[in-house]
């Protein structure tokens, strides 16, 4: 999907961070959708087709008015002097309390031109459904104060604040969790009633309307040297910032949207929501992390064990076909005890291959035949794998770049290569494919018989990879062994 200011790019005359103030804007304004109790839709001229709608947001407090998807369309003929009004004047404009947009709904529309830097860069309308109208309650009023407030700030280039919190920091506070008006300085003007129950879950039991939200946050904490320092300039209202407090078992995350004029700031909305058991829950996560970690690690030191044992067994041998054997199998549990080890340094449970690959691949031909000397060389990418994945990966390498050295290069030097690449097939499955090549002797003419080795390479190829396997002789002398392997279910 494109950027919403795709379209514009061309034509606006945008200075520096304007179109980043705009896409903030976009990304903040559920909230005033929300404290409004409307649906709100962005405006732009375009040369061609006048006003464009390039974003539209609902509201979660209240039914929508525009069941339709219209982003993208021609303004409506009956909008258009309205909006052109508000961009020229820099001014709210309001139509008038019955003005319709269908024959069935009477509809109040706003105007609020987005102005920075003294350029008007889009405008917002605001459309609310009057055809249910009663009696609005405290709660409501306010909503629609704050929501003016903030629309105000946009004619002045004040909001949004491009020190607003843009994380994705789950439990992000929203309207409807708990809402608190302070004034200037920092005196609870309204609270909703969420608001009042999240901070009674933190212990306060009296009002909090008329007293400083502040202090009734200090008096909660019950260890200060835990309280982030963001906390006092958030409980305020000075700082567009986000924190969280936790007393008593209970964490509550706020955030604070400082409210101001073309002079001073004259008060703030804090949001609040009570997040204990999102923060319990991921707790939870974290320490399952730590415990596969240590696991991966547990696992990892049991298999050098294994194969220490198996090294020194090996040393006891006196027939040279059983120490070759253990040597084997000891480089078999050192290949998977290397992609343990991998796993037990990361939270999730993938694994840079080539990384991990670039060290087995220099061991294995190493280990192979000492006295000889082989040179090895990579070129291209195998990525992020799944560990189910890169385990027996690993181990079919490790096999067979110690066939390609003990029987390929059959006690000379030469050079051993590992080719790896990624590719779409015609079905969009993602692809990889391996190639372990030598400069040896060759294949030799007829059939010939497979040790265990290759016999442990082919199992794990066609029921572990799910791959193919096919041999060749490489251009210019040796072998060269090409897999083939399907990557996009174990993605998935």
């Amino acid at each position: 999907m494109a950027i919403f200011t795709d379209p514009i790019r061309e034509h606006a005359d945008f200075g520096p961070g304007d179109a980043e103030w705009l896409h903030l804007l976009v990304g903040d304004w559920q909230l005033v959708a929300d404290l409004a109790f409307a649906d709100l839709a962005l405006w732009f001229p375009h040369p061609e087709l006048e006003y464009v709608a390039l974003a539209h947001v609902r509201p979660s407090t209240t039914h929508t008015v525009f069941h339709s998807d219209f982003v993208g369309d021609k303004i409506r003929s009956d909008l258009a002097p309205l909006v052109n009004r508000a961009w020229n004047s820099q001014l709210i404009e309001r139509s008038g309390e019955t003005s319709g947009w269908s024959s069935d709904m009477a509809m109040r529309v706003e105007a609020v031109p987005m102005v920075r830097n003294g350029r008007t860069l889009a405008v917002v309308t605001s459309h609310m459904d009057l055809s249910s109208s009663r009696m609005p309650s405290r709660l409501e009023l306010t909503y629609r104060q704050c929501a003016y407030d903030l629309l105000k700030m946009g004619t002045l280039g004040l909001w949004p604040d491009f020190a607003s919190p843009t994380g994705s920091r789950r439990g992000a506070p929203r309207v409807g969790d708990g809402l608190i008006r302070l004034d200037a300085e920092g005196i609870v003007q309204y609270a909703s009633p969420n608001g009042v129950s999240a901070f009674r879950r933190l212990g306060d039991i009296e009002s909090l309307e008329g007293r400083s939200l502040a202090e009734v946050t200090a008096g909660l904490l019950t260890d200060r040297r835990l309280v982030d320092e963001t906390l006092p300039l958030v409980v305020t209202g000075r700082m567009p910032w986000r924190t969280e407090i936790e007393s008593r078992g209970v964490s509550l995350s706020l955030r604070a949207i400082p409210l101001r004029d073309a002079h001073e700031r004259f008060g703030a909305v804090v949001l609040c929501r009570d997040v204990s058991e999102l923060r319990r829950r991921e707790m939870e996560l974290v320490t399952k992390d730590a415990t596969i970690r240590e696991i991966h690690h547990r696992v990892k030191n049991n298999l050098q064990t294994v194969a220490a044992l198996l090294r020194m067994q090996s040393r006891r041998m006196r027939s040279e076909e059983g120490k070759l054997g253990l040597e084997q199998a000891m480089r078999r549990v050192a290949t998977i005890a290397l992609v343990h080890e991998t796993l037990s340094q990361g939270l999730a449970q993938s694994v840079d291959f080539d990384e991990l690959i670039g060290r087995q691949f220099r061991l294995s031909a190493e280990v192979a035949s000492p006295s000889q000397k082989v040179h090895t060389e990579r070129a291209g990418v195998f990525g992020e794998l799944p560990s189910d994945f890169a385990t027996p990966l690993a181990l079919v390498i490790n096999e067979l770049v110690t066939n390609a050295v003990e029987h390929g290069l059959q006690d000379r030097g030469g050079t051993v290569w590992l080719l790896a690449g990624r590719s779409i097939g015609e079905a969009g499955e993602e692809i990889l494919k391996v190639t372990v090549a030598d400069d040896g002797v060759g294949l030799p003419d007829g059939a010939h018989a497979e040790g265990l080795g290759l016999q442990i390479v082919r199992t794990l190829v066609t029921s572990e990879l799910g791959g193919t396997m096919r041999w060749s002789r490489r251009d210019g002398g040796g072998t060269a062994v090409e897999l083939e392997m399907v990557l996009h279910n174990r993605a998935s």
